[in-house]
């Protein structure tokens, strides 16, 4: 299967079923085992309802904040995505956009990330490059609780 990658939509070319499109936002939200680097303990903000709202639609969340030490959402944290045990599949990153490349450099240190989320208001086009120079599903500026809730309306989810 051969992909090439646009900023929000991907586009495979697949002999036996020929050309479709399929959104990397789609793509991304099937993987389940995610980590959110900057994770919140604040159930105000969304750094903490986002994930809290995916965990309770059946993903495995990952904290990663290295301000936290313990649990967050009932899962141990970790200060870096580099240090995780566990699979990993999506990084959701709630991290101002200035931090964000230093936070996708550790991210790409794994082989099992199939996909980098910039949580809604962040935007890095370092990190864009960065992420798709490895082929991988790449979403900024988008929430990841407001296009879940939308995908499963559609029945895409």
């Amino acid at each position: 299967m051969q992909f090439i990658s646009y900023y929000i939509t991907l586009t495979y070319l697949n002999k036996e079923r020929g050309l479709y499109v399929n959104t990397a936002i789609e793509k991304a939200l099937q993987l389940k085992n995610v980590a959110v680097v900057g994770v919140s303990r604040d159930p105000a903000k969304a750094a903490h309802s986002v994930p809290r709202y995916l965990q309770q639609h059946g993903y495995k969340i990952i904290p990663v904040n290295p301000f936290v030490q313990g649990d967050l959402l009932g899962e141990r944290t970790y200060a870096k995505v580099s240090e995780i045990d566990d699979q990993v599949d999506l990084v959701i990153i709630f991290r101002p956009s200035a931090e964000v490349p230093a936070v996708v450099e550790d991210v790409l240190s794994r082989e099992d990330v199939q996909a980098v989320w910039l949580q809604e208001g962040i935007t890095s086009q370092e990190a864009r490059e960065l992420v798709e120079a490895r082929g991988l599903i790449y979403v900024e500026d988008n929430c990841a609780f407001k296009q879940h809730r939308r995908l499963k309306k559609e029945q895409k989810l």
